[in-house]
This record gives C-alpha cells, sequence and structure tokens, in this order.
C-alpha cells in the first residue's frame, strides 16, 4: 500500500500534475493539503475518473485537506475536523480508516497543520495549540491497534538537518524550538518518522520556496511528513521524496512524500 502527503497550494492550479502523478504512480492513498476550494469546487469528476474515491474538507480560498483512495479499497469512517476545539472553523484535518481484501485496514489522516507566522501574533498560539490537540487524538487513535498513518504539511522543520540553512529560520514559527518540542511530543507517543526511518540523509527537503531562486539553490526545508503508529510502521518498506514535481511548469512549492507499507 502506498500513501502520499502532497501539499498542492490550489487543487484548480495543480490539476495538471496531480492527474498525470495518479496514472504514473499509481499511490492507493492521497492526502492533499492546501486545496483553497470549497468542497463543491473540488474537481471530483476528473480524480474519480482516474480511479479514485474523494473525500474533502474545503474552505474557500484558503486551508482545505482531502483523501483520494484509490478503488477497489473501500473509505468508511470519515472524519472530518480535528477534535478538541469546536469553535476551529479552519479546514485542517479529515480522516478515514481505508481498507481492502488484500490488506489489513489503515487509518489515514490529511492534515494542514498551521503556519503560525507572525510568532508575536494569535497565529503561533493556534499553531501550538492544534499540535497539542493533535497529539491527544493520535495518542486515542492508537488504543484500537489499527494502523495509523497521520500525513501532511506540518509546517514544523524537526531538527537542523532538515533545512539547507538553519539558521535562516531560527526565529520563525516553523523551527522555533517550542514548535519542534510539540512535533518530539507527537513521535513520543509512539509515532515513527516515515521518511527518516528509511532515509536518514541530510539534504532531504520536500520544499522550496518560490523566492530568491531556492529551488536552483536546493535551498529547502523538510516539513512534509508521515508518522506512522507501531502497527504502521511494522509494516513500513519504504519511502520517498517525488523530488522531480518542483521542476515542472507552475508547480506547488511542496513536493509529494510516499511511504510504502506492506499488506500485513
Amino acid at each position: 500500500m502506498r500513501i502520499t502527503t502532497w501539499n498542492v497550494n490550489s487543487i484548480k492550479q495543480r490539476l495538471p500534475h496531480l492527474l498525470p502523478f495518479l496514472d504514473e504512480a499509481r499511490p492507493d492513498i492521497v492526502c492533499l493539503q492546501e486545496l483553497k476550494c470549497q468542497d463543491e469546487a473540488f474537481p471530483r469528476a476528473e480524480v474519480e475518473a482516474a480511479g479514485y474515491a474523494v473525500e474533502t474538507l474545503g474552505q474557500k480560498a484558503y486551508n482545505g485537506v482531502a483523501l483520494l483512495v484509490r478503488k477497489p479499497l473501500a473509505v468508511a469512517e470519515v472524519r472530518r475536523g480535528l477534535p478538541g476545539d469546536s469553535e476551529d472553523e479552519q479546514a485542517r484535518y479529515i480522516e478515514a480508516l481505508v481498507s481492502g481484501p488484500e490488506t489489513q485496514p489503515v487509518r489515514v489522516a490529511s492534515i494542514y497543520l498551521p503556519n503560525g507566522n507572525p510568532v508575536a501574533s494569535p497565529k503561533y498560539p493556534y499553531k501550538l495549540a492544534f499540535l497539542e490537540r493533535l497529539r491527544l487524538h493520535a495518542r486515542g487513535l492508537l488504543d484500537d491497534e489499527t494502523a495509523v498513518v497521520l500525513a501532511g504539511d506540518y509546517n514544523v522543520i524537526p531538527e537542523p538537518a532538515d533545512a539547507a540553512d538553519p539558521e535562516a529560520w531560527r526565529s520563525d514559527a516553523l523551527f522555533l524550538p517550542q514548535s519542534r518540542a510539540a512535533f518530539r511530543a507527537l513521535l513520543a507517543e509512539g509515532y515513527t518518522d516515515g521518511l527518516r526511518a528509511c532515509d536518514p540523509r541530510d539534504g532531504l527537503y520536500t520544499f522550496w520556496d518560490y523566492q530568491a531562486g531556492c529551488w536552483q539553490r536546493n535551498a529547502g526545508i523538510r516539513i512534509d511528513h508521515l508518522l506512522l503508529s507501531p502497527q504502521a510502521a511494522d509494516r513500513l518498506v519504504a519511502a520517498s521524496v517525488q523530488k522531480h514535481l518542483r521542476g515542472l511548469d507552475k508547480p506547488s512549492d511542496h513536493v509529494p512524500v510516499t511511504v510504502e507499507l506492506s499488506a500485513g
């Protein structure tokens, strides 16, 4: 089972990239972030024609997450929104149980964590509160011992090795000690960083800013992660970054990251 996370930075803009990716890579589950459209505006017909069921949580012009599940895999128990704050209206979390006739079930979430900048604004406390809500929910998901994959744009640079120029990010919400500590607390609940478990090398990035020639200079950061519960980590076969998609015409500033799990 191949599970991919990808912040597409506007599904309408990136559909010409997404459809060939689905056809060529044939991921079983795709977790999309930053759709920037409401549910009814999602290009559902095109994605369904590519062989995928679609579950979305959209928001006009901002945020938005989706799960694409390749048929004949079945989708159940869809949750829209992260528990813990009934007043949070931002579309940043969608989760479902995915199963098939030849594979053990996997509970998969697509997550778009808040950026948190500027740090002196209410956006940073919201980011930290979201991370704490995610930690508590992630702990609860372990109770039934189903494999869990929490995938998405976390907007957290976990370690200095995850940035080409760590010093440039010292005062940024993505790299502040509190952000990194919250990410480590999530791992401490029993989750494994899927990509790092397979590839510990420096220089492994998932995001390159559009400004200042970051892509051309490979001045990237790693902020897109797939965190695996113990049951999912036991099934981990491989992980990879589809870096070449950043070189396409009018790309997202993020690229897909994929883990492969055994059938279980």
